[in-house]
Formats: structure tokens, sequence, C-alpha cells
């Protein structure tokens, strides 16, 4: 039995179709979804730039990881608009730890991941890395 399914996103094309999967195998089997991506961090002093150049009011929003918590949260929306629970979550690290680790937090039944970065039958890194690390099932997803 499927109750939680984990899928990393970065925003791309390619990662939109690993989430789309993600959804559909978590609807089928009326599993939660957790929608994770990694970050890397944003110096302080460009940070601070953006926030002396936005409006007053959009300020406080700025942080080392708006963008990506833009991504999950627009990810989340579609989810529950399939009626599917959603939860989100993003770390500092690399893509492959940071998925894995999110993973194990939350339990899953089943990591999607894209196949991105594959090459002459070759795994490419965060694939590859998730498949050997991973604390659960992988699905590796066509997406290029």
């Amino acid at each position: 039995m499927i109750q939680t399914v984990t899928v990393g996103t970065d925003g791309s094309d390619t990662a939109e179709k690993a989430v789309q999967f993600a959804f559909d195998l978590a609807e089928k089997f009326g599993a939660k979804i957790v929608i994770a991506s990694s970050y890397r961090p944003v110096s302080e002093d460009k940070v601070r730039r953006d926030q002396r150049e936005a409006p007053e009011d959009i300020q406080w929003s700025l942080n080392p990881t708006q963008e990506v918590d833009a991504t999950l949260k627009a990810a989340a929306e579609r989810a529950g608009g399939r009626g599917i629970e959603a939860v989100t979550e993003a770390r500092e690290g690399q893509p492959a730890d940071v998925l894995c680790d999110i993973a194990e937090a939350y339990d899953s039944d089943v990591i999607v991941v894209g196949n991105r970065g594959m090459h002459r039958k070759v795994l490419g890194s965060v694939p590859n890395s998730v498949s050997h690390n991973a604390p659960c099932s992988v699905v590796i997803v066509k997406t290029t």
C-alpha cells in the first residue's frame, strides 16, 4: 500500500513531468504527496540588495529560499486542485541527499524522480544517487 509519495522538483519542465507522474500515483492510491526541493544558499549581500530594491510590502518575503518556495507552493496548489493532500519542504543541500532525507523524514513509501541526466544507460547523478541511497522504493520517470 502506498500512503506517502515524495517527489523532487526544481521547477523545470522535466521535473514537472516527474511531479505529474507523482500526482497520478498519489491520486491512484489516495496517498499524501510530499513535494521536495533543495536550494543553495544565496549571499546575504544579494538578499539585502534585493530587499532594498523591492517594494516595501514584499521586502519581508525575499529570502534565500524565495524561488524554491514559490515553485513548491505552485505545485502544492496544483495537487490540492486534484484533491491530493500535499505538504512541501525545501532544504539546503545536494538535491539527491535532500530528496532522500525528506522521504525518510516523512516515512515515504516511494520517491519519484526524473531521469534527467541519464545518458548511455548510465544514470545521472541525482537519479543515480537517489536510487542507491533512498530509504524506500524509487520510480524513475522518463522526463527527457
